[in-house]
């Protein structure tokens, strides 16, 4: 089922786009900056040797080469400007996130509005400045350590240009995601993202299909594995579009002389309100161990062998740490984000609406709580199915990562995000212009009407 406003934008005439001149400002401006995102990937760090960082990515791509470029467009793999992606940014809100449910003191500032809003978001920036200096730091002692580097370069001018750089290139990549959210179209984190995966898509289809003509896999997997893709897409489109409705009375009202009927809606929550978050949230936890084991050149010490051996991609406690992590982040994105049973339930009493059977208040939250709590069991068994059949379906034939689980819900959630927000843009730019010709209609009527003025 899908809800009243998806049914009235899907009636929206998209020949209107032409004469929609805010929206097609907000794509341009979004698709500018995505550009510029784009370029920065291929400019890549003084001082790297890009031959053998190249080599050493290519062994590494099974791995954390396939998952960590991924993520960052394949700008880890020619050690661009952008190498760290928008990782550190996610850490931190994931970080500060967290805090903020368990500190009295942050989660009085999260009710406090605008400001309070403005706060976190501030120390969100500062987190990631220091997150993203003490990664930085560590990839250029990586870096340096492994040979990547120069022979005529001196050790600690490339550690301070090297993290000088990565940092500045977090930082900026922050500032995108910002100017495309508040200037542009859809989310612009989700569509750094977005942007990263689809631009390595055609690369490992050619890989893909080439190891098909070398033999390396067979014919049955290559049609195997592009059926699953389909039938995962459909799956994720049917259930993200996937609502629970509640009820909502609206009881009769008197103002003055005007009397309103009684009036019946539904409060829609989805059955993954989360959306892609668990997905990036957990895939960004994952990527700490493997990310320390490949680029610290401990792969050899009684440590890392054991991390890589238990949490390396495929193996069974990473599939189960990541399942965890999945289930985790979503009912506590949901409970603490996107649908706080709390804050529902004072909107639906302010505006007199209650749930039929239930009292206004305390009781409405615990009730919208209790439903929102089993439409997550299937939601998160929907994010697990999704992420994990894929990546071991993966790990079992050696497929290129971008065919897994994460790459496909976030590529489907952030389409359909963004497709919506176009959407919404589109219905509002045509009712402005209904608005407008009614009031032009009325002021000519008006005009025609009006008596002459005797002085």
């Amino acid at each position: 089922m899908v809800s009243a406003v998806e049914q009235m934008a899907a009636n929206t005439s998209w020949a209107a786009l032409g004469k929609a001149t805010d929206l097609r400002n907000r794509i341009l401006f979004t698709l500018g900056l995505l550009i510029v995102y784009r370029l920065g990937t291929f400019i890549p760090v003084p001082g790297i040797d890009g031959a053998a960082l190249r080599d050493f990515m290519e062994q590494a791509g099974q791995g954390i080469g396939g998952m960590v470029s991924m993520f960052t467009g394949g700008a880890l793999g020619r050690m661009g400007i952008f190498a760290l992606g928008i990782m550190p940014y996610i850490s931190a809100s994931i970080i500060v996130q967290l805090l903020s449910s368990m500190v009295p003191a942050l989660e009085q500032l999260k009710k406090e509005g605008e400001q309070g809003r403005k706060k976190i978001n501030q120390w969100t920036r500062y987190g990631t400045v220091v997150l993203a200096t003490f990664q930085a730091y560590g990839l250029s002692v990586g870096l340096y350590a492994n040979d990547f580097v120069s022979a005529d370069i001196d050790q600690s001018f490339f550690i301070a240009s090297c993290v000088i750089t990565l940092v500045g290139g977090t930082m900026f990549l922050m500032w995108l995601g910002e100017q495309i959210t508040a200037r542009g179209i859809g989310n612009g984190i989700s569509l750094i993202i977005f942007v990263g995966i689809i631009a390595e898509v055609p690369a490992a289809l050619a890989q893909f299909f080439a190891s098909g003509r070398s033999g390396a896999i067979s014919p049955a997997v290559i049609v195997g594995v592009m059926v699953m893709v389909v039938a995962v897409i459909m799956f994720v489109v049917f259930m993200e579009r996937s609502l629970r409705k509640i009820t909502i009375q609206y009881p009769r009202r008197q103002q003055g002389m005007k009397i309103s009927e009684a009036q019946q809606s539904h409060l829609p929550v989805k059955v993954n309100p989360a959306g892609v978050i668990p997905a990036i949230f957990a895939s960004s936890l994952l990527l700490l161990p493997t990310t320390i084991a490949t680029f610290s050149g401990n792969q050899t010490s009684p440590l890392m062998s054991t991390i890589l051996a238990y949490f390396g991609p495929g193996q069974p406690l990473y599939l189960l740490f990541f399942t965890l992590m999945i289930v985790f982040f979503a009912y506590f994105y949901t409970f603490n984000v996107s649908f706080k049973p709390d804050d529902v339930a004072d909107n639906l009493k302010n505006q007199n609406g209650f749930v039929p059977g239930i009292r206004p208040g305390k009781k409405t939250a615990e009730y919208l709580e209790y439903v929102v709590n089993r439409v997550l069991v299937l939601g998160s068994a929907y994010l697990v199915a999704v992420m994990l059949l894929p990546e071991i379906l993966r790990g079992q034939l050696a497929i290129p990562f971008y065919f897994g689980g994460t790459s496909v819900l976030i590529v489907v959630s952030v389409t359909m995000d963004t497709i919506q927000q176009a959407q919404s843009h589109l219905l509002a730019h045509q009712y402005e212009g209904l608005i407008q010709k009614s009031q032009l209609r009325g002021k000519g009527k008006a005009r025609k009407k009006r008596s002459p003025v005797r002085r």
